[in-house]
């Protein structure tokens, strides 16, 4: 496995941890992480040594840490700014903050599934980089 790969990608993630508490609103967050998605896919299938769906899992479960990280160190404006999971986790009866550090795992784990089903499909799709 590619180690630097997964890293060097997580990157976007850490920029969508942040660009999701304020600037990104709930309703067009999706669209975003299609695009991001969809490039991690190809750079995997491209850069990868094998190995996609894994490669393409461990980057979402980095994105997952890089998430629920940032939106419980700005828990706040990340609530502020997204009253729809506000009002979810009120009517679920759990402390919103308990349920962001919760839910962080399992995103992770589907979101995993998504992004390395991504990458392998993106690996039948794209030649590898042939090494000289």
């Amino acid at each position: 496995m590619n180690l630097k790969l997964i890293i060097q990608l997580s990157v976007f993630g850490l920029i969508m941890a942040f660009a999701t508490v304020s600037l990104i609103p709930e309703k067009t967050e999706f669209i975003y992480w299609l695009v991001i998605f969809c490039f991690c896919a190809y750079v995997i299938a491209k850069a990868a040594p094998g190995k996609y769906f894994l490669h393409g899992f461990v980057l979402s479960l980095f994105n997952s840490l890089w998430i629920t990280i940032a939106h419980l160190i700005l828990f706040t404006s990340y609530m502020t700014n997204h009253p729809g999971v506000a009002e979810m986790t009120y009517k679920m009866g759990v402390h919103p903050r308990l349920f962001t550090a919760i839910l962080g795992i399992p995103s992770g784990i589907i979101f995993g599934i998504i992004q390395g089903l991504f990458a392998f499909i993106a690996s039948k799709m794209v030649k590898q980089k042939v090494a000289a």
